[in-house]
């Protein structure tokens, strides 16, 4: 059977609300992460999650390449957009300025900071180069998002899934990231949705 490998909490929360809302017969495996006897570096020699692996033992990594193999099981789904449409372009776009610019840029140093310096005392420094990087990245979304609910095609896509895992992370930052009136909103209608609640239920995240 298909098996989704994720860490409540984690960006793997967005591959696991696609299997939600697709429906997709697609079991769900908690493994914990930097931890040397994790399950989880059976399947990704690198230790991350999502990790996706299919029936045959293949195994798929990266949210940005898990989303739209999900998408493409369920052909039509307006999660994403036909092949070669400019639809589906500005969406694969989106995931990947949240993978690169959100998450690798900017979250990445803000909670890791020993993976850039390993002199501790250089990592408060890092932490508040890498909160203003993450506020412009996010200044970005805000102007796209103005007079627009989704980032893409005034519909829930893909893009959205992605980006409601790191505007519910923002929550934790306060100012100024508090005062994104447009993600807020977004974030809000994306907490709404059954399968975002169903998949954060399952990770133990719903209060």
């Amino acid at each position: 059977m298909t098996t989704l490998f994720i860490a409540p909490g984690a960006c793997s929360l967005a591959s696991h609300i696609a299997v939600h809302e697709l429906g997709l017969p697609i079991q769900i495996e908690k493994v914990a992460l930097r931890t040397p006897d994790s399950p989880i570096h059976a399947i990704n020699p690198l230790g991350r999650v999502p990790a996706l692996q299919l029936d045959d033992g293949t195994v798929l990594t990266e949210n940005s390449a898990i989303l739209p193999f999900l998408a493409d099981q369920v052909p039509g789904t307006p999660l994403f957009a036909p092949a070669g449409s400019a639809e589906r372009g500005q969406i694969q776009g989106w995931l990947g300025y949240l993978a690169a610019e959100v998450h690798t840029a900017s979250f990445r140093p803000l909670n890791r900071p020993e993976r850039y310096s390993a002199d501790e005392s250089a990592h408060t420094g890092i932490r508040e180069q890498a909160r203003i990087q993450l506020f412009k990245a996010f200044e970005h979304i805000e102007r796209h998002l103005e007079g627009r609910q989704w980032l893409v095609g005034e519909r829930f896509t893909l893009a959205d899934i992605y980006l409601g895992v790191f505007a519910t992370w923002l929550t934790r930052l306060g100012a100024p990231f508090d005062g994104l009136d447009n993600v807020t909103r977004l974030r809000q209608k994306w907490l709404e949705r059954p399968a975002v609640q169903e998949a954060l239920r399952d990770e133990g995240l719903l209060k």
